[in-house]
């Protein structure tokens, strides 16, 4: 009875929308109606968890976008007569109302986001059997000890648990192929990773041939294995111990339960995050997608699987024949496929792995360039809006989803559209300035205020535009590529892991480049055209403040491409945790701020030994888990000085087994550390603080850009220490990692 009563009010907010839509206004009276609606939304917008507040703020922010529509339809667009106006005119028409379609759908997908919190666990005896699967192609053995320690360190019975390495790049067609070179790699990979595994005390497959890539490694992986459930791992995404803990559990309330998926955290910034140097203090950008969206698509049964850190029933996907390889997308068709079959998701919104995402810029388009053609593939080929099986829900939140990716196009429209009046004279929109600034500055007022409204702890002001931007000019080709021909794109492997040596321009930045002077030049022809035209028509000068804007946007796009130096091959976790650090009969209380695959960084807060970073001073550090002490021997690498006091940076002489479980104890033997990474920078900013925060990159980096292209700016290059090498046998065997030499494991030649 409650929830009718409280439902009534967005009921009558909704039906007084509608009624709202069509009438016919004149400019004041829609001026009137347009202040009201944002007057009842910013009202709305006083509760924000409330659902029936949620549901007018989105009912009166859909008067004001559909009056806009409404308005933009039948009294802007360019007469059929003049084609030279109408075509370009309507392209950018078009381009507007996908956006429109776009915020419609988001809406829906946002009614109603859950928080779901795991069931306890009745009896230990009645847990289902997991099977690890962690795929890998050409990932270094240093990462994938990493992720597999840590997989090891996940509480859940040991004899309920098996831990599978599934390595394609060791497969036999890579082993027996035609060039010696690439079949003596592979086999030198295959030998390390076997050699590893079993140092390590997990099973190791490779398939016989690479077919349908990262799926069908999976369901290779399902054959050879016979566990209850599934739980995938990317080979960069180490787990913290508390995983199966908070996943499982669903799985013995719901027999229709297929996934369970949780966020993706990453421990190092992506180019925008690097370049523009904002990571720590900005969120990140999947956070608006893994912190809003999923949790928006679990009220609608449409969370989908991405592909890593979830947990999977196997009975569910055996009757799909495994997971879905028609697309490089197999995550998101494999849930398709599985909820067109009556199958349940949950979404668990907790950081539960830490991973790597692209260091590079053009790593990060090549990712996206995957993920966009992916979601086109099955747009196209499996038509989600049309699947059987699917609900109304269900149809509209994996459309939408798939549509997303076509961002490219309107974006780009979006940026050219002014350079055609401005050059050219087209009158392609077709209003004066009061009418603009009735209909269109109160629906983009609307649509800022949803923006920060929706996601605001998630995404600061500007920023999605910018990432939509850079994205925008290297995926036009790929979106053309997949329309053409749908099942020509092949998975391609992200590079994780790389490093810079220098400061200097991405490989790709010269179209960047010429966007940026293009819209300079605009604006400048734009302003003199202002100045020196005896009548300006108001068109005119909505365009020149428009095509300032796509300026802004671009100038700030110049400091992504411009990519900064990266000399960090392994990525640090802040922990603070205390310890102790030995050497011979002497001992000190240590204070472990940060940890990586590669070392420590420590603080002495009682007394401080004389250590001099140049000599090979070394000790045995100690922690404590549960009354066991968990120990690692290291060697001094750097003494900085951090507030005054001393911080000291320990790296490990060498990284055996023991070594990396002893790194995945102190890295992710807390998930709190994730949570609370992600709590502190995901901090709400006004849109004038946002925008002024812009408008400092779009002028700053644009001149920092434009110096490494002149080259005013020294790029010097720095060498970063070589990590130690992985010990996999008692005999002192080694993987040295990237440097090749031959080695010997197991008593068997081994390539290195």
């Amino acid at each position: 009875m409650h929830m009718m009563c409280t439902k009534w009010p967005a009921l009558l907010a909704g039906f007084l929308g509608v009624t709202l839509l069509w009438l016919p206004l004149s400019l004041q009276a829609q001026l009137v109606l347009s202040l009201a609606a944002l007057g009842v939304m910013f009202f709305g917008m006083t509760r924000p968890k409330n659902t029936v507040f949620r549901m007018i703020t989105f009912v009166f922010c859909g008067v004001l976008a559909m009056r806009y529509a409404f308005w933009r339809t039948t009294e802007t667009l360019p007469s059929i007569s003049e084609p030279q106006n109408f075509i370009p005119g309507l392209l950018l028409y078009i381009a507007e109302m996908y956006c429109l379609v776009m915020l419609a759908v988001s809406f829906f997908m946002l009614a109603d986001p859950i928080k779901r919190v795991a069931p306890k666990v009745r009896s230990l005896d009645a847990l289902p059997s997991i099977d690890v699967f962690i795929p890998t192609y050409n990932e270094d053995p240093e990462l994938l000890a990493a992720t597999l320690a840590a997989a090891k360190s996940m509480i859940y019975p040991r004899d309920k648990m098996s831990i599978w390495l599934l390595d394609d790049g060791g497969t036999e067609a890579k082993r027996s192929q035609k060039d010696p070179i690439l079949a003596l790699a592979a086999t030198r990979r295959h030998e390390q990773l076997k050699a590893l595994c079993k140092a390590m005390g997990v099973n190791y497959h490779a398939r016989k041939k690479n077919d349908h890539a990262k799926a069908g490694n999976l369901n290779d992986g399902l054959r050879i294995s016979k566990a209850d459930l599934v739980v995938v791992f990317d080979a960069d995404h180490a787990p913290v111990r508390e995983f199966l803990k908070e996943t499982v559990s669903f799985f013995m309330e719901d027999a229709k339960l297929f996934l369970v998926q949780t966020p993706h955290y990453f421990l190092n910034p992506d180019p925008l995050e690097k370049n523009l140097r904002t990571f720590g203090s900005m969120p990140s950008e999947n956070e608006m997608f893994y912190s809003v969206l999923q949790s928006g698509l679990d009220k609608w049964n449409a969370s989908f699987f991405c592909g890593s850190a979830a947990v999977l029933r196997r009975k569910a996907l055996e009757s799909v024949g495994g997971f879905s390889g028609q697309t490089i997308t197999e995550d998101c068709e494999t849930a398709l496929s599985l909820h067109a079959k009556g199958w349940h998701s949950h979404y668990v919104d907790k950081p539960l792995i830490a991973g790597l995402q692209p260091e590079t810029f053009v790593a990060f388009i090549g990712q996206r360039a995957r993920w966009c053609q992916g979601m086109l593939q099955i747009l196209i080929l499996n038509r989600p809006f049309l699947a059987k099986g699917l609900t109304v829900g269900q149809r509209i939140c994996y459309a939408g989803i798939n549509l997303f990716w076509l961002f490219p196009l309107s974006r780009l429209a979006f940026m050219v559209s002014p350079l055609l009046y401005i050059f050219f004279s087209l009158e392609i929109y077709q209003a004066n300035i009061q009418e603009f600034g009735v209909y269109a500055l109160t629906y983009l007022i609307a649509s800022f205020a949803m923006q920060s409204y929706l996601y605001g702890k998630v995404r600061w002001p500007w920023v999605s535009e910018l990432y939509e931007y850079v994205q925008s000019l290297m995926l036009i080709g790929s979106i053309v590529s997949v329309i053409r021909n749908p099942r020509k794109p092949t998975f391609n492997v992200t590079a994780k892991g790389q490093t810079l040596n220098s400061d200097g321009l991405s490989p790709i930045a010269i179209p960047y480049f010429i966007m940026f002077y293009v819209l300079l030049a605009a604006a400048a022809y734009s302003f003199w055209r202002l100045a020196t035209e005896p009548v300006a028509s108001d068109l005119l000068l909505i365009v020149a403040m428009w095509n300032l804007l796509n300026l802004i946007l671009a100038g700030a796009g110049l400091g992504v491409v411009a990519e900064r130096k990266e000399l960090r091959r392994n990525q640090r976790l802040p922990i603070r945790r205390h310890g102790l650090l030995r050497q011979g009969d002497r001992t000190w209380n240590i204070i472990l701020l940060d940890a990586s695959s590669g070392g420590v960084s420590v603080q002495f807060p009682e007394h401080e030994p004389d250590i001099d970073p140049d000599t090979d001073w070394s000790g045995v550090i100690e922690v404590r888990r549960g009354g066991r002490a968990v120990s690692f021997p290291v060697t001094i690498r750097s003494v900085r000085d951090f507030d005054g006091t001393n911080v000291f940076g320990f790296a490990y002489p060498e990284r055996m087994p023991e070594t990396f479980m002893a790194i995945a104890e102190i890295m992710y033997s807390d998930q709190g550390v994730l949570q609370d990474r992600i709590s502190r920078r995901q901090i709400r900013i006004d849109i004038i603080r946002g925008t002024l925060r812009f408008l400092r990159w779009s002028m700053v980096e644009s001149f920092r850009a434009t110096g490494y292209l002149l080259g005013f700016t020294r790029l010097d290059k720095t060498e970063s220490h070589a990590d130690a090498p992985i010990v996999v046998k008692e005999n002192n065997a080694q993987i040295p990692g990237k440097v090749q030499q031959m080695m010997t494991v197991n008593g068997e030649r081994s390539h290195a």
